[in-house]
């Protein structure tokens, strides 16, 4: 509680940008002085989401991109001029093992396709480097596990790219939760979705995703029942819905609803998809009031209001955010307002792996998360 705390109170004293904006623009609002240690990460896979890392990352304190790897040639001298990475930084897919020997390298944030995960964050882990991993961190639990303990026998740190555990709006709402405004929770709901377009993509390619939407975008709100609600499910059912097979196959999903029941008695409703637009949010509540996000996982920016009006909290970049206080979670020990290490993920993973079994099985999944 008391991390959550200070960590909200940093916001308040205007350091933090507004998205969209360009660079100088943000570094003129993110510029503290600051002189302590500062991460220095490689990035692994250069796709669109890993360039939205690093945009963000140019106005970080406390982390900097001092490596990349990738298994595309031009896309390494494109980040190498962009960020002046020098060439003995540089690595591909077969040859990055050779990181243990970079002392410019501390972390390896993974951003790569699902089913990938797995393989090459045991592979940093080996490397002794710490290992950020873009989520789901795996495509099963048996694969996060083995991922966890690989990271533990190596005496380095996991953590997934939770960015949404940062977010001062999310965080605001869990604050309220906490100290009793919402009363006892009864009910969350939460919608995730897209309409997914090229067909093609490695997304909708079950060997690479692991699955479909519930992988890509339903894990906000198995993640996001969890930390709104303060409780894990005890069991969980699901029903599938694909309309269209051909760029739905086997194993992909399109849309799932599925239903949480928590300790206390309180129930979640939550629906993933890649088939309909304008979802995005997350409703709790409680005897006493709710809250809502809306948008409430999107890149930014976050809104929200409960029972006693909008909320107004910062803001924000989310991977700035994110990539600096993961930065104080390695480098200082500093522990973050709501988990984002390897266990958490695991615990996401069991809940998926149970979606799925509902899903065939049509019956009540029990969960055991504890």
């Amino acid at each position: 509680m008391n991390s959550r705390r200070n960590f909200l109170q940093k916001f308040s004293s205007g350091a933090l940008m507004l998205p969209l904006l360009p660079s100088a623009q943000l570094s003129g609002l993110y510029n503290e002085a600051y002189e302590g240690p500062v991460l220095k990460v490689a990035i692994m896979g250069l796709g669109s989401y890993a360039n939205r890392v690093a945009r963000a990352m140019e106005s970080c304190k406390k982390a900097k991109i001092t490596g990349v790897i990738s298994g595309t040639p031009s896309k390494i001298k494109d980040w190498q001029s962009r960020y002046n990475i020098p060439d003995k930084s540089c690595y591909n897919y077969e040859n990055f093992d050779q990181v243990k020997n970079n002392p410019d390298i501390d972390a390896i944030y993974v951003i790569t396709p699902n089913a990938l995960h797995h393989e090459e964050v045991i592979r940093v882990a080996k490397a002794g480097k710490h290992a950020i991993c873009e989520k789901p961190m795996a495509i099963n639990a048996q694969q996060g596990q083995e991922m966890v303990d690989a990271c533990k026998q190596a005496n380095v740190k996991l953590l997934v790219g939770y960015r949404m555990h940062f977010e001062p709006h999310t965080l605001e709402i869990i604050r309220m939760r906490e100290a009793g405004e919402f009363g006892n929770i009864k009910f969350f709901q939460g919608l995730s979705g897209f309409k997914i377009g090229d067909p093609s993509q490695w997304r909708l390619d079950k060997e690479l995703a692991g699955g479909g939407a519930m992988m890509d975008i339903g894990i906000y709100s198995v993640n996001g029942a969890r930390y709104m609600v303060g409780e894990e499910p005890v069991w969980v059912t699901a029903q599938e819905t694909k309309t269209d097979p051909v760029k739905f196959k086997e194993g992909v999903d399109e849309t799932i609803q599925f239903q949480f029941g928590f300790p206390s008695g309180a129930v979640a409703s939550c629906l993933s998809t890649y088939a309909m637009s304008n979802l995005d949010r997350f409703f709790l509540n409680g005897t006493e009031g709710f809250g809502e996000l809306h948008p409430a996982t999107g890149y930014g920016p976050t809104k929200g209001k409960t029972h006693k009006g909008e909320l107004n909290q910062p803001v924000v970049t989310h991977q700035t955010v994110q990539m600096d206080e993961m930065a104080g979670i390695i480098l200082e020990g500093n522990k973050a307002p709501v988990p984002v290490d390897g266990e958490e993920g695991v615990k996401d993973l069991k809940i998926i792996d149970a979606i799925y079994r509902a899903v065939k099985t049509g019956k009540k999944e029990e969960l055991n998360l504890t």
